[in-house]
Order: C-alpha cells, then structure tokens, then sequence
C-alpha cells in the first residue's frame, strides 16, 4: 500500500518560474479541486455545484476569496486569533476579480448553485495569490462535471522600462507603470482591471493584445488537465421557449413597450414600463388563468423584449433610449465648495447620475493600517464610495459596504492615486467619500470626477484632473455599436461596462465587464479611443468650475508644519514613558509624528494650536548659549561643585568658586539637591560640556561687573573633576 498521494499536474513556465496546477491531493470530494502553485505561494481552490431549492431567473454564483494568515507564518492580529468576521476588502476585490469573468461563461438555462472558494495556504513575498486563484477557478470548474464554457487564463501584465512583463513579482510591480489583470478564453478577452501612471490609449491597447496572447500556454495547460482528469459535464436542460405565449405578448405589448422606452428620464420610463407589465399581465389572466406558470412567464418576456427593442434601434437606427448619438455624453453640471465645514466638497452631475463628493485631511495616524500577508500595509489614502438606496428611488435597510461598493471605491481610488502629491511633499492624510445621490449609469465614474473636484477644492496639490467615463457595447452578429457614457439600462441590456479613468495625459484605471463570451481586442482599441474624447470633453469642462488646486487649505482643516530636533532629543520630546508628548498633544490637542531622523510633523486644528504645540516641542531641543541666563535645578552635588539641569534633559557643572560672590566652602552650604537656581552659562567647550555660574548672576543683579574670560577656567579642585565624575558635564538622564 502507497504512502504517497496520486496527484496528477501539468506546469506553465513563467519568467523563470512555473505555475503548477496539480490534482489528486486535495478536496477530492468536491465537484473540482486543485491546488495552483508557484514559488511558494499555494492556492486550493474548489469548486461544488448543487441543487436550487427553488427556481431562480438568475445564475446562483457564489465566489469567496480567503487569505489564511498562517500561510505566511503569522497569527492572525484579531481578538481571538483567528480568521473570524466579514472579509477584508482586498479578499473581496480578489472574490470579484475572479467572480466577472467565469459568471457569463456558464452555459443558458443553467441554474443550479456553484460555489467557488479559493484559500491561499502558503505565500511568499515575491508571487501574488490574485492571478494564481483566477486560473484555479477556471481549472477546477474545467476539470469538474460542472457546465462551463471555459476554461480561461488570467495574466498581470506590468510595463518596466519599455517592455512588457508576464506576472510581475511584487518587487517589479512597484517599477512597473501598469498593472493590468487580464482574464481570456481562447478567442477573446473577458476580463479587464487594472491601473496605469498615464499610459496612452494605444499602449494599453498593445498591453491587452499582447496578454491575451502570453497567456495561451495556461488555458493549453488546463485542457491538458481535463484530458487526463476530466469528468464528464452534468447536462443542462434548457426549457422550450413557450411560443405561442411570446407572440400574444408581443401582440399585446409592443407598440406600448416601444413607446415606453422612447422616454428619456429614467423614473418615468420605468413607470411607463410597470403600467405595460400590469395591462399586459391583466389582458391575459383570464385566457391563462387555468395555466398559472405560463403567467409567471410574462416578465421575462417581456424584459426579453425589451432587450431585443432597444439592441435593435442601437445597431439598426443609430438611436439610444434617451436618444442621444453613439459618442456623446450626458449634460455635465458641477460645483465645488457646497459644504461649509468640510474640507473640499463638490456635486457632480451627468445626466441623472449625481455625486456628492467630500475631501477631509488628516495626520498620518488617520492612515489605514491594514495586515496582509505580506506584513503591514499603510494607507494615507483612501476613497470610500456608498450606494443609498434613494439614489435608485429604492427603500431598502442600510447595510454595510456590499461587494460592489467596495469594488467601485476601489476603481475609483485607483484612479486618482497616480496625481496625489508625495508624502513628503503633502504629509497629510487624505479621505474621500463618494455619496451617490442619483444613479442612471456609471456613478463609480462620477465619483473619480467629483473626487478630482473636491481635492481641488481642498486645496490638495494634485498633478493633474482626473474624469472617467463608462463605454458600453451592443454587438448582433457582426454588427456592433460602442457607446459612450452608457445609462443604467443600457448597461444592463448590452454586452459591456468598460469604465476608462485618467488624465489628459493618460489613462490610471480601467475595468471592463462583460455579459458575452468575449470581446475582441480591436474593439476594445475602439473603445478606448472613444473614450479618451469623451475624458478629454468631461475634463474642459471640469476646468470651468475649477481649473486648479486652491493655492490654501480650508480654514477647517488641520493645520502642520514639520520642524527638526536633534536625534539625540527625541527622548526628551518624548519623554519617560511618553509624558512629554502626552503633555502636549494634551495640552493643544495637536497630532505629533515623530520620526527616527528627528523630523516631527506637527498637526493642530488652528494656528495658535499649532504654534503652541511646536513651541512645547522645541523646547526640548534648546541648545545652551553661553552669556544666557536660564533658570535651573540641583540635580546632583560633587565636593567640586554642583551639576544643574538648565534645559530638558540638559545638565552643566556650576563649579564651587562660581556658586556664590564670596568663598564657599561647602558646596551643600549654598545648594542642596533639587533646588532651584538661577545660572549663566559661561562656557560650553567643543566637547558640548557646559560650565555655569550663579556668581555672575548674583554680581550682574547687583550691578557689578563679570568677566566671562576669568570664569572659564575654575580654580581650586576642578582639575581632579573628571577624574572623580566621570568626566562628562553634560549628562543626560
């Protein structure tokens, strides 16, 4: 009897790596399972289908992402060190990432629930789990009995001075100006997401070509797979379409629906739509009031209908629903400043899709400390987008972020990252939120443009305005029409969402959805052209309102200035157990930043707060100034003299013979330790020691005069002081 595992596996070179995708070993009771390797980082993904309880008109899909901490050798940071509670958001990007391009691959009619969990269980810090997990998702559900229409590859691509690069490592990623995530079948490309640093529209496109064909040897792989450990595929019983019911619909319905979707504003379109549904559904309840599952049939053929309607005007007529051309875009209104106490804010409108769009600023403890697999991550910036359900004219309980907010904060956020100023430049924290007030296409879009509005009303100096738009796609046959600035229902009812975010330069994001098995790639070098025209229009007219960045932060807004201490002091600005810091975030509530080289970013509410808290700092990084007086403290007391503290942390010798006008005999005759006294500093040598004198003090208040020269050098006993001390006036505590 073997001890060892079957496992059958094929591999993929890489760069000088390979992925293996291997079976056999895990999950074998599973519908499909593999386990996708590279380096060190490992995927086991599964795939199980069962099933519905009840008949759905959608396909149940369910993909889960999960990131287990000790596949990097961690315990989880949680309470209760596990992996506990909802998903992080990058395990949900990842979830979606690998969900849009396997959803339209599953044949018509199939209606059964599929779940797909990818787990990464060992992870290196050189390959990305991301893409490994899309190839799994596809391996397992090919090699499965579970209906798809695969399998398809997934590539990063990256561009690193002047070529392109298969699967970047995490190192070459932060060289790269593009990180694209490619997802294709065979023939086409189904997937897009991906950001840039202003990359032209025919580079992005070159990018896509050249992905789709690097990634062919993965998709041979997994047919290689199948050969040898396929199953054979459940059957999918497709129901006949009911005929006779469809042409008494379409008799009752058309003209009506025809004219319901003439109209150009989205409510009173959807009204027109629901009074069709009703007389359609009451003409014919009598005649079918014996055959009620012929009568729940209505709405779909009548959503059927209207998808056939309005693809049909598209690429026959040239007319859109609210009748506008194939490249123009909506009216665009905006304006910035609409909010009092916030610090940048603008609306922005296009057409019926409105955003209202903050910008707050914060010090660099507002950052997002996120754990991953790959240590900390830091963020100082972030965009947050909400979808209320009054922006769709819904009543619905508020939940936290679903997917699809996060994805579209996401899209959004990394469109606008490239322009932001460095941290060194601007050491603030940046936040903006994206409120979606009115929803009718692309509103993800809409919160890049009023996103770029209210940084600039804030006064962020960003490197330039960013605007995106949403192309869709109506493609019959050979026929197609790309359209720009697509509505809600035309994102519906066509074949693409294929959002294009970036600056007069270049692009800096881009996502693409598809409802179709795929896309060629001279259409999508169309769209993008036609969407550089509608992004370089949205921009022109963006600069009227606001053309750029205020010259000053709002009055609101934290106020900072960074200031430098000596290294040596940033204990005394810190203080025992953080006391002196306390003391002065306390006592101005300002947000202090300290850092190993003794930069100290300083922020405050105003600036009088401001003033006082870098005051308080620099107070512990005074330096001793001969001919200055300063008012001190006995620390310790010598036969020789006495040691006092002038300044935080800061100490120097008073010497016997300058601690009182006449002789002493006694040092313990004048002083004791811990109090006060008034000295000048005399001397400090280019050692840093510092000698002090109350004598000079004392004779200056009466009106005599002190010679600094004589005082320099002490008479009586001071030869022997380092040789008894230590030989170090200026101790620290």
């Amino acid at each position: 009897m073997s001890n060892t595992f079957e496992t059958t596996s094929v591999s993929i070179p890489v760069n000088n790596d390979a992925i293996t995708i291997e079976h056999g070993r895990i999950a074998l009771q599973a519908n499909g399972a593999v386990l996708v390797s590279c380096g060190e980082t490992s995927i086991m993904v599964t795939a199980v289908t069962q099933p519905m309880e009840r008949t759905t008109d959608f396909m149940p899909l369910t993909v889960n992402y999960v990131e287990k901490m000790y596949a990097a050798g961690k315990i989880p940071g949680s309470y209760f060190r596990r992996e506990i509670g909802r998903p992080s958001d990058h395990e949900t990007l990842v979830s979606r990432l690998i969900d849009r391009p396997i959803r339209p691959l599953f044949p018509e009619g199939f209606r059964d629930e599929v779940q797909v969990i990818a787990t990464v269980i060992s992870a290196d810090d050189k390959h990305d789990p991301d893409v490994l997990s899309l190839v799994g998702a596809s391996a397992a559900m090919h090699i499965s009995d579970i209906p798809f229409l695969g399998p398809i590859a997934g590539a990063r691509i990256g561009y690193i001075d002047g070529e392109f690069v298969l699967n970047p490592t995490y190192a070459q990623q932060k060289n790269s100006t593009l990180n694209l995530l490619l997802a294709g079948t065979r023939d086409a490309v189904v997937m897009v997401e991906g950001g840039a640093h202003f990359l032209k529209e025919d580079l992005l496109a070159e990018a896509i070509q050249w992905g789709h064909k690097a990634m062919q040897p993965m998709i041979d792989a997994q047919e290689e797979l199948r050969s040898k450990v396929g199953k054979e595929k459940l059957e999918v019983v497709t129901p006949e379409p009911d005929v006779e019911l469809e042409k008494m619909v379409e008799e009752i319905a058309r003209e009506d629906l025809e004219k319901a979707l003439g109209i150009p504003k989205k409510m009173e379109r959807y009204a027109a739509k629901r009074q069709v549904k009703k007389q359609t559904i009451e003409a014919l309840a009598a005649q079918l009031e014996d055959t009620p599952e012929r009568l729940a049939k209505i709405p779909a053929i009548l959503q059927d209908m209207e998808k056939t309607i309005v693809r049909q005007q598209i690429v026959t007529k040239n007319i859109r629903i609210d009748g506008r051309d194939m490249t123009t875009v909506r009216p665009l209104t905006m304006q910035v400043g609409v909010l009092p106490r916030a610090h940048g804010s603008a609306i922005f409108t296009r057409g019926e899709t409105k955003s209202l769009c903050t910008a707050t600023l914060g010090s660099s403890r507002d950052e997002q400390r996120i754990e991953t697999l790959t240590g900390e991550m830091v963020k100082p910036f972030m965009l947050h987008y909400n979808f209320p359900p009054f922006c769709v004219g819904e009543a619905r309980p508020l939940r936290a972020p679903g997917r699809r907010e996060i994805g579209h904060g996401a899209l959004s956020e990394r469109a606008i990252a490239p322009v932001l100023p460095s941290l060194e430049d601007f050491p603030y924290t940046t936040r903006i939120v994206s409120e979606i007030l009115e929803s009718n296409g692309s509103s993800s879009m809409a919160s890049v443009c009023g996103g770029t509005l209210a940084l600039m009303d804030a006064g962020v100096p960003i490197s330039a305005p960013v605007a995106g738009i949403a192309m869709g796609l109506i493609k019959e046959g050979d026929e197609y029409r790309i359209l720009t600035d697509i509505l809600g229902d035309e994102d519906h009812l066509g074949d693409m969402d294929f959002k294009v975010a970036g600056t007069a330069e270049g692009v800096t994001a881009i996502q693409m959805d598809i409802k179709i098995a795929g896309i060629p790639s001279q259409v999508m070098a169309k769209a993008l052209e036609q969407a550089r025209a509608a992004r370089l229009h949205i921009l022109e007219e963006m600069a009227k309102t606001i053309a750029k960045p205020r010259t000053e932060l709002s009055t609101y807004a934290p106020q900072m200035e960074i200031v430098y201490v000596d290294t040596s002091k940033i204990r005394d600005v810190i203080g025992p157990g953080g006391k002196n810091i306390k003391a002065i975030t306390a006592a101005t509530d300002a947000s202090i930043d300290i850092e190993d080289s003794g930069k100290i970013s300083i922020f405050a509410c105003n600036q009088d707060a401001l003033d006082r808290a870098k005051e308080m700092v620099l107070f512990y990084d005074q330096k001793a100034e001969p001919g200055k007086d300063y008012d001190g403290v006995v620390k310790k007391i010598m036969d020789f003299g006495a040691f006092i503290e002038i300044l935080p942390g800061l100490e120097g010798l008073c010497h016997i013979s300058q601690l009182a006008r006449e002789r002493v005999n006694s040092v313990e005759d004048v002083v004791r330790e811990g109090d006060p006294i008034k000295v000048k500093v005399i001397e400090v040598d280019p050692s840093g020691k510092i000698r002090l004198s109350r004598k000079a003090v004392l004779m200056e208040e009466a009106g005599e005069t002190f010679s600094m020269d004589q005082a320099k050098r002490p008479s009586g006993g001071g030869n022997n002081r380092n040789k008894r001390h230590g030989g170090n006036n200026n101790r620290r505590r």
